[in-house]
């Protein structure tokens, strides 16, 4: 199946599912087309044995899409950049402890609790899972996903304080979580093999701090470029050159694409607007970058909804599924709420706070993009599900309910 072929089918898919979306269920484009694209997924489930064939084309067609390539090479740089350029850095830092506490600290700690909570509650519905399995697990599902994040964020109207902690942890979470994740993964596939400090503060400083500074310097060289025209079409070309031309040399010399295309959005947002284009420009690219944003948030949602084509033999997992769910707030919840005594030396942070960013702590593609890189041996159909459930409950009841949540009683008491 072509390439074309593949992208055409899912663009016009996602068109239909946001229309049908935005005339009837009017929900928020990300949560009612994935809804959609869910409900078309079990429709087609239950009818495989009446059109075994239409049914069998879909699967080939959902496995043909590299969910992790797709997501992690195509779709989140283009969202990250297209949502850091309007992050502002006084924000930023503002709130750089709390931010970098949950992106590190916090992303550990739900870890940890996490696994070790899954580890109980897969002996309680008798099933034989090692505490590493579970452990894993516990790294893969702990990033804050920015995507489904900022969507949220875009339609709720909060303090600015609170909605920085969130997106702020969000956006440098993930390089974390995948560090953590790969650092478990050798542990398990080399057990006789003790991994050094040294080995995981040099993946650290490559794939992080690494990723920052060519986000940096890609974004600086791109600044430069904007300075030297006056064309607001080159402008927006020099945009997409920067995701597009930043991605490759990020894979190139193996840092975090994700934290590369943040830290460029950022400084281009930042100092681009400032310095070196004129009001014109900044409306052009400010425009493509939103219309951008969301025609790919639509493509990754639905494309979310139909993985669960993918998953087999999901009737056994129901039980730990649900059970899941509770397990992950738990550690959601201690992984803000532990760092929280740190942050409190600097600043406020009162117990509503701590339960607003456990809440507003949704899941995504991210979480399911590793889950689909897992082997059998690891449980991949097992954690694959599992993390569905997680990432569906994430998006569509804690998205749905998160600006009731925050009641408007409670946004005038919040003055952090």
């Amino acid at each position: 199946m072509s390439l074309y072929y593949i992208i055409s089918i899912v663009i016009v898919l996602a068109t239909i599912f946001a229309y049908f979306n935005q005339r009837v269920l009017k929900l928020p484009n990300n949560i009612g087309v994935m809804i959609i694209a869910i409900v078309v997924s079990g429709l087609l489930m239950l009818t495989s044995d009446i059109f075994p064939s239409f049914f069998k084309d879909s699967i080939s067609l959902i496995r043909s899409v590299d969910f992790t390539d797709v997501l992690i090479g195509v779709l989140l740089n283009f969202l990250l950049f297209a949502g850091t350029i309007q992050v502002k850095i006084k924000d930023l830092r503002s709130q750089q402890l709390p931010v970098i506490l949950f992106a590190t600290l916090g992303v550990v700690i739900s870890a940890f609790v996490a696994g070790g909570l899954m580890y109980f509650a897969t002996r309680a519905v008798h099933m034989n899972i090692k505490f590493e399995h579970c452990l894993l697990f516990g790294a893969l599902i702990s990033p804050t996903d920015p995507v489904s994040v900022l969507g949220i964020l875009r339609d709720v109207g909060i303090p600015k304080s609170l909605e920085t902690k969130i997106a702020g942890e969000s956006l440098f979470n993930d390089g974390v979580a995948i560090i953590l994740f790969v650092t478990i993964l050798h542990g398990i596939h080399n057990p006789d093999q003790s991994l050094q400090l040294s080995d995981i503060l040099t993946v650290f400083v490559k794939e992080v701090l690494g990723a920052i500074a060519l986000g940096l310097i890609i974004g600086f060289i791109g600044l430069r470029a904007l300075k030297t025209i006056d064309d607001h079409k080159i402008h927006v070309m020099i945009t997409l050159a920067i995701v597009m031309g930043g991605y490759i040399l990020s894979k190139s010399l193996g840092t975090s694409a994700p934290l590369t295309m943040v830290s460029a959005g950022i400084f281009i947002g930042n100092y681009g607007n400032k310095y070196a284009i004129s009001d014109i420009s900044r409306d052009y690219i400010d425009k493509f970058w939103e219309l951008i944003d969301e025609i790919l948030n639509v493509i990754l949602f639905v494309l979310i909804g139909f993985e669960l084509l993918l998953i087999k033999d999901f009737g056994h997992y129901w039980l730990i599924g649900l059970i899941s769910i509770p397990v992950v707030l738990m550690a959601r919840f201690v992984s803000i709420l532990l760092p929280s005594f740190i942050i409190r030396l600097q600043q406020k942070m009162p117990m509503r706070v701590i339960a607003f960013l456990t809440w507003g702590g949704l899941r995504g593609g991210i979480s399911i993009a590793l889950a689909l890189n897992l082997t059998n041996g690891l449980h991949r159909d097992l954690f694959v599900f599992i993390t569905y459930c997680i990432v569906v409950f994430s998006i569509v009841v804690q998205g749905l309910t998160f600006e009731k949540f925050i009641n408007r009683k409670t946004r005038k008491k919040y003055t952090v």
